[in-house]
């Protein structure tokens, strides 16, 4: 099924975002204050209970099915000398991943996810956004319902992952259109690159601000003129999780950045996002308080893939296992306020 028809369709759908379940979220909390334990003595781990409540509407959620998805697109911009590695290296490690040989096979398979990989057009690379749109409009919109199309509807948290060659260079330009900043604020190294290999960097994102100013009208536009097919994916992905009230584990800078020009015109977008980490790409940790969401883990990674939020699922679990399994004041015959 094709959830966006349009670029009306997919805008109607950021407007029309539903909300967590208010009722799951306050008994939820009811429950936090009545188990063995001072209140708050369990941090954020208590936060991320409430917070899977009110987008499972339970009281006491659960996490059966995490669903992990990995789209893979090429980019024009690439030609610009912006990457470590030559744009081949998409399609290898696609193979890669079919092969389960990466990271993220061993990482989604550790915490029990449901991996699926989504190559988005490997031979067609998207146009170079320092001098014409990422995309066209039938494109874009194949992209984002390519990413919707994949996320299943018994999934109870996703996570989603890129591999692209030269991506964080799309990335940095979508985050400084979204929220502002020099060119050279929102530019690392991204994989590797040298002082003149993030020069170049710089000089591509700056002419694309450049080029695009004043097109970028909304999210859609933003998307389509300074993404790519695998960052599309990933935002249409997120956007039909929450249509579907799922939520989501946010993984590195590239995954954040895709949902920028969407958080940027509704501030709202990321309520159902909790931030996996942050990532060693400079410029994520300043994008994520641009998002208002605080990392649950710094590990000093930079791979993407979606790696950083398949180790942060383990933290959903364990919150979850104590929300749900321990026992209250009463259930135990412990004297409330003695824990």
């Amino acid at each position: 099924m094709t959830l966006f028809e349009n670029r009306a369709a997919f805008l109607d759908a950021l407007a029309a975002m539903p909300g967590p379940d208010a009722g799951a979220i306050a008994a939820a909390r009811a429950r936090q204050a009545q188990l063995t334990k001072p209140s708050g003595s369990l941090g954020r781990l208590e936060e991320i209970a409430v917070f899977m409540a009110g987008w499972q509407g339970a009281e006491r959620p659960r996490l059966d099915v995490v669903q992990a998805l990995v789209f893979a697109g090429n980019h024009g911009v690439a030609a610009r000398g912006v990457s470590a590695f030559p744009v081949e290296v998409t399609a290898q490690m696609v193979a890669n991943f079919a092969g389960g040989g990466a990271a993220i096979n061993a990482l989604a398979a550790a915490c029990g996810a449901d991996l699926s990989i989504v190559a988005l057009d490997l031979d067609r690379p998207t146009g170079d956004i320092a001098c014409e749109p990422a995309m066209d409009e039938a494109d874009c919109l194949a992209a984002l319902n390519a990413g919707a199309q994949a996320v299943k509807e018994e999934t109870q948290l996703l996570f989603v992952g890129e591999m692209g060659i030269a991506n964080t260079t799309p990335a940095a330009a979508l985050a400084a259109m979204a929220f502002g900043g020099e060119a050279a604020d929102w530019c690392g190294r991204g994989t590797g690159l040298d002082a003149a290999g993030v020069a170049r960097k710089v000089a591509a994102v700056e002419a694309a601000l450049a080029f695009h100013a004043g097109a970028c009208t909304d999210p859609f536009e933003t998307l389509r003129r300074l993404g790519g097919r695998e960052i599309a994916a990933m935002a249409g992905a997120m956007l039909a999780a929450r249509m579907r009230r799922i939520p989501v584990l946010l993984d590195g800078f590239i995954a954040s950045a895709s949902i920028a020009p969407l958080a940027a015109a509704f501030s709202a977008f990321t309520d159902h996002c909790l931030a996996a980490h942050r990532s060693a790409e400079a410029a994520h940790g300043r994008l994520l308080e641009h998002l208002g969401l605080e990392p649950l883990l710094a590990l000093g990674m930079r791979l993407g893939e979606g790696s950083g939020a398949a180790v942060a699922v383990p933290l959903v679990r364990a919150a979850l296992a104590a929300h749900g399994e321990m026992a209250t004041f009463a259930e135990a015959e412990v004297a409330a306020g003695s824990a």
